[in-house]
């Protein structure tokens, strides 16, 4: 896979404190596209943070509806993937790729 098609995978980090929390088991949460793959994400996070990840776990998040001025609207559907780092692995959220 070439390395464009893996900054298509990995969209952005998830920075709350629940997925703050999963840097203590060593676990870094990213957004992903609804139609990435475990193997893919995988690939995509060993490759641009050469680092060794252990397992993936995703998660796909329906979107909210929401109200608007009185007009019904609906969040956009997104998946998320909590990535499993090799003990000594780390990945910096905080800073660019």
């Amino acid at each position: 896979m070439s390395s464009l098609k893996h900054y298509d995978i990995i969209l952005s980090p998830v920075i709350t404190e629940k997925s703050t929390r999963g840097s203590e088991f060593n676990q870094v949460t990213f957004k992903v596209p609804l139609t990435a793959t475990k193997p893919e994400i995988r690939a995509a996070v060993e490759s641009l943070f050469r680092v060794k990840v252990t397992a993936v776990n995703t998660i796909r998040v329906e979107g909210k509806e929401k109200r608007f001025r009185g007009r019904l609207g609906k969040r956009s559907d997104f998946k998320k993937a909590v990535v499993s780092l090799a003990d000594g692995q780390t990945i910096d959220v905080t800073t660019g790729i």
